[in-house]
């Protein structure tokens, strides 16, 4: 016998309908207890404690001891790029369906944007009342001649070099000598200027250290000076203009991150800027170190970050065909920065950097 269905017309429509939010309140239920459930949370200890940890080495970078192979340092010079790390397991973790460790990755993901998330947007502004640039133009440069041309081109009104060999200088001073009636060449830094210098003398950053460099006559270590200290004179008033190349970081086997003569200089550059009596300060150069590195607290206590305050991005300098670090700085105080911003490559190994400031 064929069964007939006496319902009304729409009832079968209805209860589907009506069985919707109801099926979705089970999915809820359901997801909620597999989310609970204990194995799902016993899962992957070894990836929950990875992740515990890196968050624990971001947050806690600052007390990382220096005295084994300058790891603080080290660590902190490449404290950006520890947030790769996050990614990698959040993929172990959804692999290994750890609850427990994409919970554990909240700490690190927290962290680092804490510490960086400043730098993801852009806070340029536009106009400034001065445009100031640097760039370590590289003692291998080949092209010299194309580099101070592009330099010339790029509208800045104070421009610092690092790294300018003997056999460099004439071509520089020829190439920029059109664009910056002024200039002043210290050992192998230098600054040209459209502005007039004056009150220019080379600053210490104690390269000679020990016996046998006090015994060196001034003739000598001026052939190799890595640092300068001038005024620069504008409408706004005068403008104390740091120019500076401090020493390497190397990292090798045996002493780890080697970093003594870049942090004697980065030590004696903060004395410098702390004795400097004219309120408004920029400091131009290669420091061959990130300000995250607790080696420059002398000066970023005193100075603060162009690119930190009005850039866009981490603006990274170096190496100049895939950069990964900043290591070339304008540090500014008594002025403002209204933007910050790497210029096109030269022949150098380094990017060349800019920022606009004002009063």
């Amino acid at each position: 016998m064929t069964q007939v269905d006496t319902a009304p017309t729409g009832q079968h429509d209805s209860d589907a309908e009506g069985a919707g939010p109801g099926s979705r309140r089970a999915d809820i239920r359901r997801a909620i207890r597999v989310a609970f459930r204990p194995e799902l949370w016993k899962r992957g200890p070894v990836l929950t404690a990875l992740a515990l940890l890196l968050g624990l080495l971001m947050l806690l970078h600052a007390k990382i001891p220096n005295r084994i192979w300058n790891l603080g340092s080290l660590a902190e010079t490449v404290l950006p790029w520890f947030g790769l790390f996050v990614p990698l397991l959040l993929a172990g973790a959804l692999w290994r369906r750890s609850a427990a460790a994409v919970a554990a990755l909240l700490l690190p993901v927290t962290v680092w944007l804490n510490l960086f998330g400043g730098l993801l947007g852009d806070k340029s502004h536009p106009g400034s009342d001065l445009t100031v640039a640097s760039h370590n133009v590289g003692a291998e440069n080949p092209d010299p001649v194309g580099t101070a041309r592009d330099l010339a081109a790029s509208g800045a009104d104070v421009l610092a070099l690092e790294e300018i060999t003997q056999q460099a200088k004439p071509v520089y001073e020829k190439g920029l000598a059109k664009a910056y009636p002024y200039h002043t060449v210290q050992g192998t830094v230098g600054l040209w200027s459209k502005l007039p210098l004056s009150d220019t003398r080379p600053v210490d950053t104690e390269m000679d250290y020990g016996p046998l460099g006090d015994t060196k006559p001034l003739a000598v270590k001026m052939t190799y000076n890595r640092a300068l200290r001038t005024t620069v004179t504008t409408d706004q008033g005068p403008l104390a203009v740091y120019v500076a190349h401090l020493g390497s970081a190397r990292v090798n086997p045996r002493e780890g991150f080697s970093t003594d003569s870049r942090d004697r200089g980065a030590r004696a550059l903060g004395k410098a800027v702390a004795d400097e009596r004219n309120e408004r300060v920029v400091l131009l150069g290669d420091l061959n170190g990130t300000m995250d590195d607790r080696a420059f607290a002398d000066i970023t206590s005193q100075l603060r970050s162009a690119q930190v305050a009005a850039g866009d991005g981490f603006g990274f300098t170096w190496p100049a065909k895939f950069p990964m670090v900043r290591i070339d700085q304008i540090l500014v105080r008594g002025v403002t920065p209204e933007s910050s911003w790497s210029l096109p490559p030269t022949g150098s190994d380094h990017l060349p950097v800019a920022a606009g400031i004002s009063w």
